[in-house]
Order: C-alpha cells, then structure tokens, then sequence
C-alpha cells in the first residue's frame, strides 16, 4: 500500500510538472527554407561575396534554447543556401557585436567537442525519415565536426563525409561556408512529378554566454537532431543520384623494437590495403576493406579500477564507428551483444592487435526499415585462432518514432593445430526496440540470448530503460539483467549474474534572477544490484544524491554529492591487488567535482571523492588543467591520486600516481601535432605517443606515428617502441 501510495504522489507530481514542461509539438505546416540556383562560379573561401549569395533570402528568425527558452537572443545569425550542379551550399553569418575578440575555440582538431567552441551546424534529412539525419558543423576556425544521429538519442561522431568548409573572422562576426557534394549526400531518385523537399535544421552555440539558438523552434529539453521539427528545404534541381563509389587505398611501413630482460627483437613491415565505399543507391551502402589497418587510431588511456564492475574502453578505429548505431545495443556502455573491440585482438580487449584479413560491410535504411550486415576475417596469430565474425541487423520503424529490430551474431573460431585448440563458435539472438508514445517520452527495450558450444551452455541478457525529459525534470528507470551463462563472444558485459536496477531523476530549475546561473538541477539516482540466479542474494546497492548541481552561464560547474553504499563481497574481490575480506559493509562516500569555463584560454577541473571504503578508507583526488592561449596551440595535465588506508584483510596502505600530460600544435585545421605521455606508479608503467597528421586533400592524410611503452615493474622490465609512416588517398567518383 505503501509503494502505491508513493507511486500516486510521484505520478501526481510528474503530471503537474509536465503540464509546465514548456514543450510544445512539431508545427503541422514546417517552416520552408528555400535553395536558389547559383548562376555563376561560387569559390568556397569564407567571405560569401558572390553575387549569387547577395541575392537569396535569408533565413534569420532563430529560436532560443539556451541558456532560457524562448524570448530575445544576443546573437543573430542568417543563414542562405544555394546549390548548383555538383554542390548544396550553406551561408551562414553569426554576428557578433565584438568579432574577433569574442571567438571561443579550443583548438583545431576535427571532430572537435560539443560545448567548448564556437560553433554552427546545419542538419539534413534528406530521405525525411524524421527519424536519422546527418550534421556538418564548423567553428569560426573552420574545423569539420560531421555525424549521424539515430532518434535524437543515438549519435555516430566519428562518421566523416567528403565536404569542404571555409571560414572569415570580422569586426562584426564570423562567416562560414559550407560546399556539400551531393555525392555524400543520399537522396531518393526523384519522379517526373517529385519535387525536392528535405528536412533540414540550423543551429549556433554563442559559446561566450553559452547562447543556443535553432532553426526552427525545437523544445529545449531536445536537440537540433530531432528531425520532428525540422524545416522543409525546397527549390533544389537535384541531379540524378549517382553510383557513388569511393576508394581509399593505403601504404603503411611500421617498425617495431622489443626489449625485455635484455633480448632485443626489432622488425620492419611493409603494409598495402584499403578501404572501398559503395552507395549502392540512396538506401544502400556497401563497404569493402581489405588487410584493415588502424595505426593512427588513438591509444586507450591506462585506468585503476577500483570497483567490482568491468571496465568499458570505447571503440576508436573508424571502420568500425561508422554506422555503429545501427546495432542492437549501441547506445548501451552495459550490455553490447555485439561490441567491435572483440574484432583484430588476440584475446582480451586490451590485447595485442591481430590481423585483419578483410571484410564487408552492408547497410540500407529507409522509411519504413533498416537492414545491416558485417563479415570481418581474422587472421591467425600466435596467441589466438583465426576467426569468422558476422553480424545480421534488421530494424523495423512503425508509428512516427517507434521502431523494433532484431539481432543475429556469429563467431566462428577455427581449429589451429599449432595452438591445440579445437574448432569452437558463439552466437547471439537479439530483440530489441525503441517506443515514443510521446515526445517527452522514451522507451527503449533490448532481450539477447547466448549459445556457446565449447560448454553447450545458454545464457539471457536485457534491458529497459524508460525517460521523461523536459524542460523542468527528468525521471527514468533503466534496469539490466544478465544471466550467469549469458556469454556474447563478440560483445560486452559489465559483470555477469546480475540484475541491477537504476530509478531515479533530478530537477531542473533555471532562475529567471540570477543570470550567471544557467542550470540548476539536485537530485537523486538509486543503484540496487542482485544475483541473477537467485534475486534474494543481494549485491551492491548505492544511492547517488547530489543537492548541490549548479550549472553556471559560462560553461563552468560544481557539485557536491554524497554515496551511502552497502556491499555484500561474497567472491573473491582484490581491487589494485588487496585482497578484500568476503562480508557485509556499509559506508558513506562524499563527493565534490568542478571545472571552469572549458571555452576559455586556461581552465581547471577538479575532483575530491573521501570517506570510507570497504574495512579501511579511501581518498582520490583528480585535478586537470588546460591552457589554450590560442587555438593552434593547446597543453593539458591530469593527475590522479588514490590514498587506500587500512584496506583488505591485511590492513594494508596503498597510493597510486596517475599522471597525463598531453599537448596539441596546429598550423590549420589539416596540419597537426599531438602528443600524450602517461605514467601509471601501481604498474610503474609509462608509454609515450605522438602523431602527426597532414590532410593534404580532403579526408587523404600522411601519418607519423610514435609509440613508446615500458614496465619497469617486472623481473624483466619490458620496452616497446614502435614508429608507423601511413598514406592515405582518397578518391570518390
């Protein structure tokens, strides 16, 4: 009587709160934005001074989202487009009444972070799924950031396009103008009676106020990407969508130098592959690639878990990120039936990479459904197998945002006389779905089962996740469930033989009289974790309440949170190697994390988390600190410090150093240098790596590779130095 009684109450609440949630549907009649024919030359240099682009109508009437929705902005931007036979073409000018001096950008990489830039970005939907678009953005430097985003939930950053932008820093703003093939974009063939009419969206973040605004009004508790509400862009002559083939061959020459105990082992390798990209059709894209190699893929940062839970490294090698949100799972650090960091290593995810043979790679998204398919080849090597990995999708889409798919995963790994190992596979059986009964509303579902034959052992696995969002409050509830047998071979699970549940929300409360504060939103997330084969036996359970969570105009943040913990150890558990006692503990952590303005020349970040910790005490401390002076050039420090006090069955004292220090140089937006160094004393393991990168044609690069690891820590301290020279070449026809 009592639950349901609670269950009223926050109902009652959440039904008042929604009916002042400020969001507001999608306009019945979209706003239309209109493409004019360029009838001369336009050269893509940022400065707009065609005639051409004199001569079409603007589009000015932008919508605020933050830091207040709604009312009178600071920042007007006006934005054109126009076109010709081979270009979409976007003009934009963001005013600023101070120009060049109020420009707020980090550095000059690609890809840049959301939030910390100056930035404008335009979202095209041009199959009006409303349910997937594409983004190309720009700072004022003209750094490319381009992604695709799955539902406003989902996001692909690291997909890339073939597209050019150029921009122009003045006394009054920036220009930004952006030359879009439409060969990188997919687009129906059109009939004689067709007429063009994607969804498109503008949006600008004024980073120096932290002002939002977008084209055309979208709920602030959303995002540009919600295609709902997009405009209708119209008056465009598209030609005829092409084969659209695009090839990317590479040379690689790495040289490796091992020294352990004194033996010495170096080599040198020559390497020839490449990567090919077929649009089929609009829908449908078929990628090829052959000997896969991901040498300047960023390097995974060393982590000391000190928790019971596995830790999630994400994906970094670009083959794999595009169109990664297609699968079952994607948006999930938990529960990944299929999870492509198992693909090119011998064995564990922080192995050594194995060789790629090559594979394939199918995908077709339309209206009404998604399909997808992936073959990747593994060679042998001679810690592991070769190995066969296939991946089936197929995604349904019904209602206006609702969709339900499912998931098929295969390994196959071989039999190797030389390493003893018999013939052995693996599969998953995935359902899952997506449901938006309302646009606040978001439900999302996922049930996986496993088959593994070296043990004829079955095994289940899920999710549910359930979230209110607006502009005053958000509430969810995520529960995982994974059972004890539940073994994805090509995937990835927090821990197995659980279930753990996660209510939980927060206000949100924006104060109309206090202009430097922009969000302020205390709350609480409950954390209760048991077994799986037997839903008494209780795990760990945590609550997560933060009452102080302020967010400020300028970007920066403090909050202070506090976690009572219970823990019931009934296996063996050694976090950084001290054995804990198997018993049942209860403690109380306190939190305080902050970081300055992260736009501005130098900013700091800082974290204090103290209290109890099991039998003993634990206290760390994490401090960043970035300085910018310009956008060419950028150095950063992270330090870590854990102080582990009377801890385990032996009482035992532990401290541990976590040092980073990174630093990034640009001449422009496609010639770079960065470099990170990173030592770890637990291990006493350091490792070195610096790459520079020449873009010198759009999306074809020169590598320079360096790489340095050593253990100094072992009987026989361990070196590893590696140095990799790479070109690629791109060509799209």
């Amino acid at each position: 009587m009592r639950l349901f009684l609670l269950f009223l109450i926050c109902f009652q609440l959440n039904t008042g709160l929604a009916q002042d949630s400020q969001n507001f549907p999608p306009s019945e009649n979209p706003p239309v934005v209109n493409a004019h024919r360029a009838m001369g030359g336009i050269k893509v240099d940022g400065k707009l001074l065609e005639a051409d682009w004199h001569d079409a109508e603007a589009v000015s009437d932008f919508f605020r989202m933050e830091p207040r929705q709604g009312g009178n902005y600071l920042y007007d931007t006006r934005v054109k487009v126009l076109y010709d036979n081979k270009n979409l073409y976007i003009g934009a000018f963001c005013k600023d009444s101070i120009g060049r001096k109020g420009v707020r950008v980090q550095d000059l990489r690609r890809d840049f972070s959301w939030g910390e830039n100056d930035i404008f970005l335009v979202q095209l939907d041009p199959q009006n799924l409303k349910q997937y678009c594409v983004s190309f953005q720009t700072t004022p430097y003209g750094n490319q950031r381009d992604l695709q985003n799955f539902n406003d939930e989902n996001t692909d950053n690291d997909w890339n396009a073939l597209w050019s932008v150029r921009t122009h820093r003045t006394d009054s703003g920036y220009f930004a103008e952006f030359a879009i093939p439409f060969k990188s974009i997919r687009y129906e063939q059109l009939q004689a009676t067709d007429s063009v009419a994607w969804g498109i969206t503008f949006s600008r973040l004024a980073r120096r106020d932290y002002e939002q605004t977008v084209f055309p009004a979208i709920p602030q508790s959303f995002s540009p990407y919600r295609m709902t509400y997009a405009a209708q862009l119209k008056g465009l002559e598209v030609p005829d969508p092409s084969a659209n083939v695009r090839i990317e061959p590479y040379f690689l020459y790495q040289y490796d130098d091992v020294e352990q105990g004194g033996t010495n082992a170096s080599e040198g390798d020559v390497k020839l592959g490449g990567d090919i990209k077929w649009a089929i059709n609009p829908r449908s894209v078929l990628d090829l690639t052959f000997n896969t190699d991901f040498a300047q893929a960023d390097v995974d940062r060393a982590v000391n878990n000190l928790e019971r839970f596995n830790i999630f490294f994400p994906e970094r090698r670009q083959f794999f990120l595009e169109n990664s949100g297609i699968w079952a799972g994607a948006g999930s650090r938990s529960i990944k039936p299929f999870f492509s960091r198992t693909i090119g290593l011998q064995g564990s995810f922080n192995a050594e990479p194995a060789r790629i043979n090559g594979g394939v790679r199918y995908t077709m998204r339309n209206e009404d459904q998604a399909i997808a398919g992936l073959y990747i080849h593994q060679a042998e090597t001679p810690n592991s197998t070769a190995a066969s990995f296939g991946v089936a999708r197929y995604l349904q889409n019904y209602g206006q945002e609702n969709n339900i798919g499912v998931m098929v995963t295969h390994r196959l790994d071989e039999q190797s006389r030389e390493l003893g190992t018999q013939k052995s596979n693996n599969t998953t059986l995935t359902v899952d779905g997506l449901v938006r009964p309302r646009d606040e509303l978001t439900v999302t579902y996922m049930v996986s089962g496993s088959r593994d034959n070296s043990n004829d052992t079955l095994g289940l696995a899920g999710s549910i996740f359930a979230a209110y969002s607006t502009n005053k409050f958000y509430a969810g509830w995520l529960t995982n469930f994974v059972s004890e047998d539940y073994n994805p071979d090509m995937g990835f699970v927090f821990q197995k033989n659980v279930i753990w549940h996660n209510p939980g929300g927060y206000f949100i409360w924006r104060p109309k009289n206090i202009p430097w504060i922009r969000r302020f939103d205390p709350g609480a997330f409950f954390n209760y974790y048991h077994d799986a084969s037997d839903p008494g036996n209780f795990q760990q359970g945590s609550i997560y309440l933060f009452p102080i969570y302020l967010i400020f105009t300028n970007g920066s943040f403090f909050q202070y949170a506090i976690f009572p913990t219970w823990q019931n150890i009934n296996f063996n558990f050694a976090p950084l190697g001290i054995s804990i006692e198997q018993d049942n503990y209860y403690y109380t952590r306190h939190q305080i994390n902050f970081n300055t303005d992260r736009s501005a020349k130098f900013s700091l970040s800082g974290k204090l988390n103290w209290g109890k910790f099991y039998n003993g005490t634990r206290t760390t401390i994490e401090g960043g600190l970035r300085f910018a002076p310009i956008p060419h050039a950028a150095l950063t420090v992270d330090y870590e410090f854990n102080n582990l006090e009377k801890l385990g069955e032996g009482n035992e004292n532990l401290k541990t150093h976590l040092t980073t220090i990174g630093s990034r140089f640009a001449l422009s937006p496609r010639l770079q240098l960065s470099a990170f160094y990173q030592y770890n004393t637990f291990d006493d393991q350091g490792r070195w790596n610096i790459r520079g990168s020449w873009e010198y044609r759009p999306l074809s690069f020169i590598y320079l590779v360096f790489n340095d690891n050593r253990i100094d820590n072992l009987e026989r301290p361990f070196e590893e130095q590696q140095l990799i020279g790479k070109i690629t070449f791109l060509k799209q026809f």
